[in-house]
C-alpha cells in the first residue's frame, strides 16, 4: 500500500484515502463470501502448483477482490499483475487518473454469476477546477493463466468502461470538438437519448461540423476512438460549451418510425431517403454489436438487387417489363445449377410478375449475353445509373455499395444480389429511390453548402426505363402475388416494393431485405438471419413509410 494510505473497515465498506485524497472505496463483501480486509485464502496464486481446470468460486471471489481492491486504491501495477495483459491493463488503469482525471471512485460489487463479477463505479471526475460525479456499471471475468494456471482477471478495456473498446482511451479535458445542436429538417431538436440510432451520427456531425455552425467547446470526459475517421464519444460533460445549431435532412417524425421499426426484430438496420432530392429521412438500428449497419453495412442484398438486374435488362433489349420471359424452376450456368425457392416455376410470366413473384432463373436466364466468365455489366449499370461506388460525400461517413467484376457462375449470382456484391439499407434505398425518380440524387444528411463538397453524380435512367421499373416495383407491392403486398397493406399513397432474401455462408437462416416507397420517400432495411424478406425487414420498412408524405 502506498505511504500514507488510511484503511478502515465502516460497515463492511474498505475505504481508502490516498495523500489526502479518497480515489476508492469499495464493497468487498457484497456478494463475493471471502473473508475480509487482509485476509488470505488458499488458491493457486499462493501455491507452486500449477493449476488447471475452471476456475472455482474461490479464485473468482479471491482473485476479483484484489483486482477491484488495488484499482480503487490507484495502484495500476499491482491491479494490473492480476491480469492476463499486464502491459495493457496497467496503461488504462493508470490512465483512468492521470488522462480521465478520475480523482474519487467507489467500486461496489455484485453477485459473481458464473466467472463473471459485475460491479458499479461512482467516480468523481476533476478538471481545472472543475468537477462532477460519473456512474456507471461494468463487469469483469476471471480465468485461468494459460502458462501459470493462475486465476487472472481476463483483461478488456471494458472492464475500465463498458463504452471502451481496444486501441481507445478515456480523457477529460477540453472537448475535442465544437458542441452541436443538431435540429431536423423543421427545426426540431434532435438528441440521442430520444433517438438512440442517431448517437454516432450526432458525435461524427459535431466532429466535422461543431466550429462551421458557430459552436464552442467545454470540458468533458470522452473516449478517444480507435478509428481515425471516427468520432470520439462523450460520457460526461463537467462545463458545457456554446451550441452551434446544424441543420440535417432527418425528418423527426420518420426518425421515430424508424427507431420503432428496428425494434420489431434483432439485428436490423432502416434507412429513409427523398428519391426527388437525396436528403436523408432516417437511420436506425438494433444490433447487439451497436454497428451502424444501416449506412456502414457491407452484405449481398438479395433478390433488391433485381432493380438494377431489371433495368440492365431492359436498357440491353433482352426483355421489358410486360414482355414474356421464362422462369423455370432451375437453370443452369458455367456448370452450377441455380433454383428458385422451392423450386417454383412459371409456366407464363412476364419480367413484371417475375419481379412480384421474385423468380431468380428469369433474372439469370435473359442475361446469358450478356455475362460468360468475366462480366461488368451489372457493375457498369450500378455505377453509372445508380451511383453505387461513387464516393458518396453525405457528410458522414458511408460505405457506398460495391457491385465488381464476376467470373463464370459467380456472375449469375450477381444478377440475383449474391456472390461478391455489397450493400447496405442506405444504399438500397437510395437504388429504390433512382428507380422512382428516373436518376440518381446522392444521399446527403446536411446540405452541400455547408461545406461546399463535391456530390457524386450518375447518368439519368434512359426514357421509358424508370417507369417500367416503377411499374413492376407497385406491381410487387399490390398484386394478389406479389411477395410484398402483404407487409404493404398499410401503406398507402402510390407505393411500391421488392423484397429479398440473401444465403449468407455459415448462417442457418437467410438475411431478410426489404426496399419499398411510399410517394416521395423511399426505405430499405436489412434483418440478419430474418428469413424472407417480406416477413422480418418489410414491417420494418412499412412502419417507416407509414410515417413519411
Amino acid at each position: 500500500m502506498r505511504s500514507g494510505a488510511k484503511v478502515g473497515i465502516v460497515g463492511g465498506v474498505f475505504a481508502l484515502v490516498l495523500g489526502g485524497v479518497g480515489y476508492g472505496a469499495y464493497n468487498i463483501l457484497d456478494g463475493l463470501g471471502d473473508s475480509g480486509v487482509g485476509g488470505r485464502t488458499s488458491t493457486a496464486a499462493d501455491s507452486s502448483e500449477v493449476r488447471s481446470g475452471p476456475v472455482t468460486g474461490e479464485e473468482i471471489a479471491d482473485t476479483s477482490k484484489k483486482f477491484l481492491a488495488a484499482w480503487a486504491e490507484g495502484e495500476a501495477a499491482a491491479a494490473a499483475a492480476l491480469t492476463n495483459n499486464k502491459a495493457d491493463a496497467e496503461t488504462a488503469l493508470t490512465g483512468y487518473s492521470d488522462t480521465a482525471h478520475v480523482t474519487k471512485a467507489v467500486i461496489t460489487p455484485g453477485k459473481a454469476a458464473g466467472s463473471t463479477v459485475p460491479y458499479t463505479v461512482k467516480a468523481t471526475v476533476s478538471y481545472e477546477g472543475a468537477t462532477k460525479s460519473w456512474s456507471y456499471a461494468s463487469k469483469l471475468t476471471v480465468v485461468r493463466g494459460l502458462t501459470t494456471g493462475r486465476p487472472l482477471v481476463d483483461w478488456e478495456p471494458s472492464v475500465i468502461h463498458p463504452d471502451l473498446a481496444k486501441g481507445e482511451s478515456l480523457e477529460t479535458g477540453e472537448s475535442s470538438s465544437a458542441t452541436i445542436e443538431a435540429v431536423d429538417r423543421s427545426g426540431q431538436v434532435l438528441t440521442k437519448e430520444k433517438y438512440p440510432s442517431l448517437g454516432g451520427i450526432l458525435d461524427e456531425l459535431r466532429k466535422k461540423y461543431g466550429e462551421k455552425v458557430g459552436g464552442t467547446t467545454g470540458i468533458e470526459t470522452w473516449i478517444n476512438s480507435a478509428n481515425a475517421d471516427g468520432a470520439d464519444k462523450t460520457l460526461l460533460t463537467l462545463v458545457k460549451g456554446k451550441s452551434g445549431k446544424l441543420q440535417t435532412t432527418i425528418d423527426a417524425k420518420i426518425q421515430a418510425a424508424a427507431e420503432r421499426g428496428v425494434k420489431k426484430f434483432a439485428e436490423s438496420s432502416v434507412a429513409a431517403v427523398e428519391p426527388s432530392t437525396g436528403a436523408i429521412r432516417a437511420l436506425a438500428n438494433n444490433r447487439a454489436d451497436g454497428f451502424d449497419a444501416a449506412r456502414k453495412g457491407k452484405v449481398a442484398p438479395g433478390s433488391t438487387m433485381k432493380i438494377i438486374t431489371s433495368a440492365m435488362i431492359i436498357q440491353n433489349g433482352l426483355g421489358s417489363a410486360n414482355a414474356p420471359v421464362n422462369c423455370p424452376a432451375t437453370v443452369p450456368w458455367l456448370g452450377v445449377v441455380f433454383h428458385n425457392l422451392k423450386d417454383f416455376s412459371m409456366p407464363s410470366a412476364t419480367l413484371k410478375t417475375a419481379f412480384a413473384r421474385s423468380c431468380n432463373t428469369a433474372f439469370i436466364k435473359p442475361v446469358l449475353p450478356l455475362g460468360g466468365k468475366r462480366d461488368t455489366a451489372l457493375g457498369n449499370e450500378a455505377g453509372q445509373y445508380f451511383g453505387i461506388g461513387r464516393n458518396w460525400q453525405s457528410g458522414i461517413v458511408t460505405f457506398d455499395g460495391s457491385v465488381p467484376e464476376s467470373r463464370d457462375a459467380e456472375t449469375a449470382a450477381s444478377f440475383i444480389g449474391q456472390g461478391k456484391i455489397e450493400m447496405n439499407p442506405l444504399n438500397m434505398a437510395s437504388v429504390t429511390a433512382t428507380a422512382v425518380n428516373g436518376r440518381f440524387r446522392q444521399p446527403f444528411i446536411v446540405p452541400q453548402s455547408l461545406d461546399n463538397r463535391t456530390f457524386a453524380t450518375a447518368t439519368p435512367l434512359p426514357p421509358g426505363v424508370s417507369g417500367q421499373l416503377k411499374d413492376m416495383l407497385r406491381y410487387t407491392a399490390t398484386a394478389p402475388e406479389g411477395t410484398g403486398t402483404q407487409a404493404m397493406a398499410g401503406v398507402g399513397g402510390d407505393k411500391g416494393a421488392k423484397t429479398g432474401s440473401a444465403e449468407i455462408d455459415g448462417h442457418a437462416t437467410s438475411d431478410s431485405w426489404f426496399t419499398g416507397f411510399s410517394n416521395d420517400l423511399a426505405a430499405a432495411a436489412l434483418v440478419q438471419s430474418g428469413g424472407h424478406g417480406g416477413d422480418a425487414a418489410g414491417p420494418v420498412v412499412a412502419e417507416v413509410l407509414r410515417a413519411g408524405p
